[in-house]
């Protein structure tokens, strides 16, 4: 059965991703405390969905962490992830799922091999495990040039306004990143605003 066939699971999908994008939408706005319970929201429920689909999908690991960074509340989400992969996730998304998690509990060198085991899958994969290891080795220029990066083509399209948000990587990274006081958002985007 393909983790997109009809189901409870891909019903959870659904509204994890409304709810994440009503957050974005939120952000947006300034609203930080309904994005922020949005976001816990949402995160539940790509547990939820994680747990009833068949087989399981990455990518709902991957929208629990995401949304349980911007939700401030990662370390049981991270715990959760760590427990469903085991070290040596080696496809492109068990290992984004696996770098962040390991991002959020502090073990920066999982995080950097899972960061390579990312490489690969596709330029935005690339992209995100460069920032990734940026944060690993607390390098502020090289994570703040592709966080930069990140920015420009999430800025070139409007989907973070609609379904998936497109800005919800950039935000997680800087959640992660702010505190090792590498944060290189702008002040005030109107696409990535700060909380």
């Amino acid at each position: 059965m393909s983790p997109l066939e009809p189901g409870p699971h891909v019903e959870l999908l659904d509204e994890a991703l409304e709810l994440e994008a009503a957050a974005q939408r939120a952000l947006l706005d300034g609203d930080v405390d309904a994005a922020s319970a949005g976001m816990g929201a949402a995160a539940a429920c790509y547990r939820a969905s994680w747990a009833a689909a068949p087989p399981r999908s990455f990518g709902r690991l991957i929208g629990m962490l995401k949304a349980a960074v911007l939700a401030g509340d990662a370390r049981e989400a991270a715990r959760y992830a760590r427990g469903q992969l085991d070290d040596s996730a080696d496809s492109a998304p068990s290992a984004y799922a696996l770098a962040i998690a390991a991002l959020v509990d502090g073990d920066d060198a999982l995080a950097t091999q899972a960061a390579e085991r990312m490489r690969g899958g596709s330029p935005a994969f690339d992209r995100t495990a460069a920032a990734i290891t940026a944060i690993a080795a607390g390098d502020a220029a090289r994570y703040a040039s592709e966080l930069s990066a990140i920015v420009a083509s999430f800025e070139q399209r409007e989907e973070h306004l609609t379904g998936v948000p497109i800005a919800d990587t950039a935000l997680m990274l800087d959640a992660l990143a702010a505190p090792r006081g590498l944060s290189a958002l702008p002040p005030r985007s109107p696409v990535l605003p700060r909380r």
